[in-house]
């Protein structure tokens, strides 16, 4: 009993620290999360849930979501729309589909569309996607564009950022290279992921990485290098979801990740930087009825309801029962707005930039 509140106690020492100097070295981060437990959750939720009110006070930022192909040239071992799913049912909206989409949106008060797709740059290559930008951009000025597309080289991120794209997101999945081969086929590379990170800051978007949590294979020393990359990058926005696996993966008998260990981190992130953008994701809610509250009330300052067509909301099925796939625009929206409003939020009408 003494070992363990002595553990415990160490574990809050870290996180003053975290607090303090916004960053600890890899030894600590392993000590973190190889000795916490749910008081030290708690404990890391009242400091970020008390930093994010001091950063943003009780307002909550939206993005809709258009999910607009799931074609994907890539075969990640845990994703449900990979290449080599032949029980996925594809589909790709047109320009005009789109746009409808973000006009909709607009009407219920989304100042950030996020542009979302598998990697299927032979239908929607960057000159389209540029174009498409740009339309967006003329139709709605007030409002930013995110792009979450995958991996581009920098000549298309930069002909992107050119035609008005305000943010990009692309999570890194892992900071550790051996851990980062064991998700991922051989094809793919992940000093060029971390160098497309690189880049889009270089390029001047608004920068969003990320992991999975509880992730095959993930050890408290790959959290530990994650929360060093990210504590060292300083990304604008941080993605963080469990791990839920998907029923057509190699992935499909493992464990879901942990919805503690995920709220958890995200209050470290909180801690370590404040003013970071940070959703309570879409998969926090699958794997809780109330996770996304739950996020909020750890750090994060972001929701992303779907602005997706009704139709092909079944078929972005990354994992395994995605919530709010039959729910219209105006559901989700409004029921995002009447959850954070039971906790104490409200939703700010705005784009929601970084500050």
């Amino acid at each position: 009993m003494k070992k363990k509140e002595k553990e415990n106690t160490r574990v809050k020492q870290l996180i003053d620290k975290l607090e303090k100097d916004r960053a600890l070295s890899k030894a600590e981060w392993t000590e973190v999360f190889g000795s916490w437990d749910e008081s030290d959750r708690s404990y890391a939720a009242e400091k970020a849930r008390g930093i994010s009110r001091a950063v943003f006070g009780n307002k909550i930022y939206i993005r809709g979501i258009v999910e607009f192909s799931n074609v994907c040239r890539n075969d990640c071992l845990y994703c449900g729309i990979r290449r080599s799913n032949t029980n996925a049912q594809r589909y790709r909206l047109t320009d005009d589909e789109i746009l409808e989409c973000c006009d909709e949106g607009y009407g219920m008060d989304f100042r950030t569309f996020v542009l979302q797709s598998g990697e299927d740059y032979a239908a929607y290559p960057p000159e389209r996607m540029a174009g498409l930008v740009r339309r967006i951009k003329q139709a709605h000025p007030d409002c930013a564009v995110t792009l979450s597309l995958g991996e581009l080289e920098r000549d298309a991120l930069a002909l992107l950022r050119e035609a008005g794209a305000d943010r990009y997101l692309l999570r890194h999945e892992t900071a550790n290279e051996e851990h980062y081969r064991r998700l991922h086929p051989a094809e793919m590379s992940f000093s060029h992921r971390m160098e497309c990170l690189r880049t889009l800051k270089e390029l001047g978007y608004q920068t969003g990485a990320g992991i999975m949590v509880g992730s095959p294979y993930q050890t408290e020393e790959c959290l530990a290098d994650d929360m060093v990359f990210l504590g060292s990058f300083e990304p604008h926005m941080i993605g963080i979801g469990p791990f839920l696996p998907h029923k057509d993966t190699p992935f499909r008998d493992f464990p879901k990740g942990s919805c503690e260990l995920t709220l958890f981190i995200l209050s470290l992130c909180r801690i370590m930087l404040p003013s970071v953008l940070l959703p309570a994701t879409t998969a926090l809610g699958t794997i809780r009825p109330d996770g996304r509250e739950q996020g909020v009330l750890a750090g994060a300052n972001v929701i992303m309801p779907n602005l997706s067509p009704a139709a092909v909301r079944k078929k972005y099925m990354l994992y395994d029962g995605k919530i709010c796939t039959e729910d219209s625009s105006d559901e989700c929206r409004f029921c995002i707005q009447g959850r954070m409003k039971r906790i104490g939020y409200e939703i700010e009408i705005s784009r929601g930039d970084h500050i």
